[in-house]
């Protein structure tokens, strides 16, 4: 038995949040075939992905190790903004992958093939439809509105490899969110909120994807990657601002995901505009 921590007591310690169960993990998805070589769970740590980079960069993890954190008081998101939740609320974790074989080019893949790899996953194993907002949010529907529910954060680490991050709200309540745009699973009326087997079914997810998209060279097209993105993007079709950097911004419809995972959006103008990076907002109907 886990000996009684005063620091436990608060309003976090809910026993419908049990800590995963960390040899029940690696004796399920650390096998001789399988892509993952170690699964490492901490109570708690700044940012998954950080450590791991660290890691990565010292040369003292393997392509295949996987840090899952109970909790994250550093949280990373894209631009530098940070996510938090309470202890045991969520999955938070990180990947490493060394995609030797690929050219460094289709390597900005790999967050759209991880955001197809969560949704995949959560909806065989949480019954839950989740839609991707491009290039790294994960939404499900709560009360008929979409809601952010996770996001996904690469990072390189080093020359050869690339950390994944992922954060998926799982239990939260809605006296718990941490802007009312968020969301949940157990919001979005999940079948089932354990997260020992949402985490196994979405890096089993991650895994199979991964393999795909390897063994096409990172071709997007080839590996069907491209195709399944696009059917589950709930940003295409619609009415969109991108803002990008420089305090630019562009207006229009997003028509399309190339073959370099950017998003194309159509303007007033006639003009369409592949978009690499930026802020997406998607733009109600007038």
């Amino acid at each position: 038995m886990t000996p009684h921590n005063a620091s436990d007591d608060s309003r976090w310690s809910d026993l419908d949040r049990p800590p995963l169960n960390a040899a029940a993990l690696r004796h399920a998805l650390v096998r001789e075939e399988s892509l993952y070589r170690e699964v490492d769970v901490v109570q708690r740590t700044g940012s998954t992905n950080s450590d791991l980079v660290a890691r990565a960069v010292a040369g003292t993890a393997r392509e295949g190790t996987v840090l899952v954190a109970e909790e994250q008081t550093e949280g990373k998101g894209r631009l530098d903004r940070r996510w938090t939740a309470p202890p045991r609320s969520g999955l938070f974790f990180s990947v490493l992958l060394r995609p030797a074989g690929v050219p460094v080019a289709r390597w900005g893949w790999l967050p759209l093939l991880t955001g197809v790899a969560v949704a995949t996953g959560l909806s065989r194993a949480a019954g839950v439809d989740m839609a991707l907002k491009w290039p790294n949010d994960l939404l499900v529907t709560v009360g008929g509105e979409e809601r952010k529910a996770g996001g996904i954060l690469a990072e390189r680490a080093g020359d050869e490899g690339v950390v994944i991050g992922v954060g998926i709200n799982v239990t939260l309540r809605a006296d718990e969110l941490p802007v009312p745009q968020a969301g949940s699973l157990a919001l979005a009326g999940a079948v089932g909120t354990d997260r020992d087997p949402l985490l196994r079914a979405v890096l089993r997810s991650l895994e199979d994807w991964y393999g795909r998209w390897r063994a096409a060279q990172g071709d997007p097209a080839a590996s069907g990657l491209q195709e399944t993105y696009a059917a589950g993007c709930a940003t295409l079709g619609r009415a969109v601002r991108a803002e990008l950097p420089g305090e630019r911004s562009i207006v229009g419809e997003a028509v399309a995901v190339d073959g370099d995972g950017r998003l194309v959006i159509a303007t007033e103008a006639g003009v369409q505009e592949p978009v690499g990076a930026g802020d997406i907002v998607h733009l109600r109907p007038a």
